[in-house]
């Protein structure tokens, strides 16, 4: 599609998610087993045939930035790009004060490729969205402004956006992060319409809104605080019913399927909906590929068949260059290159690359981030108590290890 820029926000610190944020940004931290966070929103662009594409970088930014150079190179093909941009501080010695902010910081981005439509989304949340149709309702409707908008548990409202609107998707109201009494929707009194933080821009509308607000001392120069409260009562701006997207091959069970990661709870929750029987986001649709990074690592591979020693994963994702040499997995996800010597039990844990764990481990419920080494005849995930003791452990109950932790030794 030709006359689209896309932009997508990438510089989040993520500090509900630490320790996992403690070594890279929040959009570079492992899911899945073998993909980053940033990978879904970059496969949702790609699959949609939006190939010009700049990734706003800010916080913590280098293991994203090789990341991209890795995953996501585009080259030899005239007008297609997928480009990262760190901060550069370009309007003063400061660095992006908000969302809006972040954009208009790059407006010189904008003006350079003089697009009709500009597209901004967060780089930090899982699902799958064809982005055409959004942008198809953006013109059907003759919008200058179009968000992105799924139903969510009336609890979760204080995290997110709350909007408004009349019959015909036009937003009437909007409220960011309501912390009481958020509108609810009609008839439905335990959820709300929540943004996305995904936006359909008209780009003249974009540039000038952007200007205006970076004349306001008042402003906290962020979309959902500033932006689109500015733009609702005048302006044409709708919201776009996630639930109505469609993709060739997806089961229905996965239809509105939108994650935000930004907790641990959350991360490990996403995490555990990869692998169920049926599970409502789908890694497997051809026709909706999900890229990412590949290491040159060998097949997973599960060794020795004793009756105490058998190495062997149920209900679980197993990245290539894992060994299971005679340990048990069950409901978990393992990235690449991990290694589970003889006798330790992994259940219901995310279990991230370049890992390995002693003999006679018990781990459940955790998550372990990548270089961790575990020393033989750990326990962790039984005795709350303890854990707390020694890690990090979220509301939820879920044991999280730091990056290059040696636990036990």
């Amino acid at each position: 599609m030709t006359g689209i820029l896309s932009m997508i926000m990438a510089g989040g610190e993520g500090t509900r998610l630490y320790p996992l944020t403690m070594p890279r940004a929040k959009p570079a931290v492992p899911f899945g087993g073998g993909y980053r966070i940033i990978d879904f929103v970059l496969n949702n662009f790609v699959n949609s045939d939006l190939l010009q594409i700049f990734v706003l970088t800010q916080f913590k930014s280098h293991s994203l930035m090789k990341h991209l150079s890795q995953a996501w190179r585009i080259t030899g093909l005239t007008g297609r790009f997928i480009d990262p941009i760190p901060a550069q501080m370009r309007t003063g010695k400061h660095w992006y004060r908000g969302t809006a902010d972040a954009i208009y910081q790059n407006l010189d981005l904008i003006e350079s490729y003089d697009p009709e439509i500009v597209c901004v989304f967060g780089g930090d949340h899982i699902y799958k969205m064809d982005v055409r149709q959004m942008i198809a309702f953006h013109r059907e409707k003759g919008a200058e402004l179009t968000v992105a908008a799924i139903p969510v548990p009336v609890e979760q409202a204080c995290q997110l956006g709350v909007i408004q609107v009349d019959e015909s998707g036009k937003m009437m109201g909007f409220e960011e992060k309501p912390q009481n009494d958020p509108k609810t929707i009609p008839h439905r009194p335990d959820h709300v319409l929540a943004s996305m933080g995904n936006y359909v821009f008209d780009a003249d509308t974009l540039v000038n809104y952007l200007q205006i607000d970076a004349e306001s001392d008042a402003s906290s120069h962020d979309f959902g605080k500033d932006i689109i409260p500015m733009l609702v009562p005048g302006g044409k701006v709708y919201a776009y019913d996630f639930s109505t997207n469609d993709i060739r091959g997806e089961p229905e069970t996965s239809r509105g399927y939108w994650r935000d990661v930004g907790t641990l709870d959350a991360y490990y929750e996403a995490n555990m909906d990869l692998i169920s029987v049926t599970p409502c986001f789908d890694l497997y649709n051809r026709y909706w590929p999900l890229r990412s990074y590949h290491p040159a690592v060998p097949p997973a591979k599960f060794v020795h068949h004793d009756y105490y020693r058998t190495g062997h994963a149920v209900n679980s994702a197993v990245s290539a260059g894992c060994i299971l040499s005679g340990a048990f997995v069950n409901r978990s996800v393992l990235g690449y290159r991990v290694h589970i010597h003889s006798h330790t039990v992994i259940e219901d844990s995310v279990i991230m690359g370049n890992t390995d764990i002693g003999t006679d481990c018990r781990i459940k419920r955790a998550i372990l981030d990548q270089e961790v080494e575990v020393a033989p005849g750990t326990v962790i995930g039984e005795d709350p108590e303890r854990d707390r003791e020694r890690f990090k452990v979220s509301e939820g109950g879920v044991v999280v290890i730091p990056k290059g932790s040696r636990v036990g030794f």
